[in-house]
This record gives C-alpha cells, sequence and structure tokens, in this order.
C-alpha cells in the first residue's frame, strides 16, 4: 500500500459503508420505490468495493469494484425516479439529486484503477482520488446543502450552497479533462459554495441544536469545512500558477481525512440528531389523566 492509498483507503471505505446509506435515510420528500430497500441493503452492496480497495490491483480487485459500481448505477436511476415524483428542480432539490448521481462517477474511476486502466488518459493517483472526491464533495457535501436549503425558510444563502456545491462538484471534474484553469475556476465555485454551507451550520448550530452533542458535531463540522477548503483552494491556485503548494499525499492527509471524518460524518450524524429531534417534538403527545378527587 503505497503512502497516498494509506490515507485513502480508510477514508473511502467509511464513504462506501456509513457514509451514503446515513445519507440516503436523511433524505426528505417523496422517495422513489426501491430508495429504503437499497438504502438498507447498501452496507452490504458496497461491501465488494470496500474489499476492492484493500486488495492489490488485479482481475479480483476489478470485479469487486464493478459490483460496487453497478450499485452506484443504481443509485444514479433514483434520481430521474425521484425528479418526476418531485417535478422540482428547486437549489435544494438539484443538491440532492447531485448527490444521487454523484457515486456512479466514483464507482466508474474505482473500476478503472483497480484495473490499472488510464480512463480518459488520467493517472491511477487522479482516479484513486476521484473516488473519494465524489462521496464526499459530490455526496455529502451535496446532500448536506441540499438539507439546508429547506423550503419555507430557504434564503439567498441556502440557494447558493445548494447552487454552488453541485456546480463547484462538477466544474472541478470538467477541469480534469480541460486544465488546472478550470480546475481552479471549479475549486473556487465549490469553495464559495462549502464557505455557505459552513455558515448555515453554524447558523443551525445556534439555532436548532440544543443539546451538546449535536452543538459540537455542528461546530466541528463548520470549522474544519472551512480549513480543508481553504486548502483546496491553494492547491488547485498552485496547481494552475505553478507557485509552492502541497502535494497530493499531503493534501489527502489533511484536505481529505478533515473532508471525510470533520465534516462529512460530524455532519450527518448531527443531521440525524435534529431529524430525530423533530421527528420526537412532532410525535402527538399522549393526554394527561384526568385529577381525581379524593373522599374528604
Amino acid at each position: 500500500m503505497t503512502t497516498l492509498s494509506a490515507f485513502v483507503v480508510p477514508v473511502v471505505t467509511a464513504g462506501m459503508l456509513w457514509v451514503v446509506p446515513t445519507g440516503l435515510g436523511l433524505v426528505e420528500g417523496p422517495r422513489p420505490p426501491g430508495w429504503d430497500r437499497l438504502r438498507r441493503a447498501w452496507p452490504l452492496l458496497a461491501l465488494p468495493g470496500a474489499v476492492s480497495l484493500w486488495l492489490p490491483r488485479s482481475g479480483t480487485a476489478t470485479a469487486l469494484a464493478a459490483c460496487y459500481a453497478l450499485a452506484t448505477l443504481a443509485l444514479a436511476l433514483l434520481a430521474p425516479a425521484r425528479l418526476t415524483l418531485t417535478r422540482s428542480l428547486r437549489p435544494g432539490e438539484i443538491a440532492v439529486l447531485t448527490a444521487l448521481v454523484s457515486p456512479s462517477v466514483a464507482g466508474l474511476a474505482l473500476v478503472a484503477e483497480r484495473a490499472s486502466y488510464p480512463l480518459f488518459g488520467f493517472e491511477l493517483d487522479l482516479l484513486a482520488l476521484t473516488v473519494p472526491h465524489f462521496h464526499f464533495a459530490g455526496f455529502a457535501a451535496a446532500l448536506v446543502a441540499g438539507l439546508l436549503c429547506r423550503a419555507p425558510d430557504e434564503g439567498p444563502l441556502a440557494r447558493t450552497a445548494a447552487l454552488s456545491v453541485p456546480a463547484g462538484t462538477l466544474l472541478v471534474l470538467a477541469g480534469y479533462f480541460v486544465d488546472d484553469w478550470a480546475e481552479l475556476a471549479g475549486a473556487v465555485v465549490l469553495t464559495a459554495g462549502m464557505a455557505a454551507v459552513s455558515v448555515l451550520t453554524l447558523r443551525e448550530r445556534r439555532g436548532l441544536a440544543t443539546d451538546p452533542a449535536t452543538r459540537a458535531l455542528l461546530g466541528v463540522s463548520a470549522l474544519v469545512l472551512a480549513v480543508t477548503m481553504a486548502l483546496a483552494l491553494w492547491w488547485a491556485l498552485g496547481e494552475a500558477t505553478g507557485l509552492p503548494h502541497p502535494t497530493l499525499t499531503w493534501m489527502a492527509a489533511t484536505h481529505g481525512l478533515g473532508n471525510a471524518l470533520g465534516f462529512a460524518v460530524c455532519a450527518l450524524l448531527a443531521h440525524r440528531r435534529l431529524r430525530a429531534k423533530r421527528t420526537a417534538d412532532a410525535a402527538p403527545r399522549p393526554a394527561p389523566l384526568p385529577r381525581t378527587e379524593l373522599p374528604a
């Protein structure tokens, strides 16, 4: 295992096995047929992909990665099915649809990387980094941006986050095919969207979180996100201009781990706690028993 993969593999494993099904459980609104069944089965469906990460590049690793890629394709097909039900392209809904499609990009990159095939001419290390990028920026960050853009109280900042995170993720992908300057433009848009997510998260911490654990999770996710996206912008600027900037290995150890554990995991845990609180608050409370007067 190389130094780079030593950082990437555990992060991607967590993204496959826990982040995706947890995020799917938080999505609100209409769910197409098969949604809940796929969410419950996801850890089992993702297991071959996770195992492939820990094996040397080989035919066996490629076959296992292909099994995971098929699962991500099934997830991507839920996006048009959901769009048919919602008939909505509101910013928050665009973010959710982006989250559903993004793991399929990661799945394709994983198959190529495990097969030692330079897909579209990309180096294997870049393909390896595409896998966590589309699990955490493509899926987790887009999903969190969608959760923060709730319909009656969504404002300009929430709409900006819900549109900028998907747009920035796709622009970074497009930059792979164009040049470093296009990738820098994508990094700027993505950083702007993530900054909006960070501000909105701190607002939720102040307004909705009442228990210390949820407040801590929201605070950590917002602050870590601000730091990791500054690192991403530094790296993209250095790649485009030739200025000194971190190496890919250093970025995996800082930006990658921070985004995965500090932002995505903490944010999803916090939103799961917030949802449980909303459900408990909305549940009907039993009527108090009538008081009986004791005889004098």
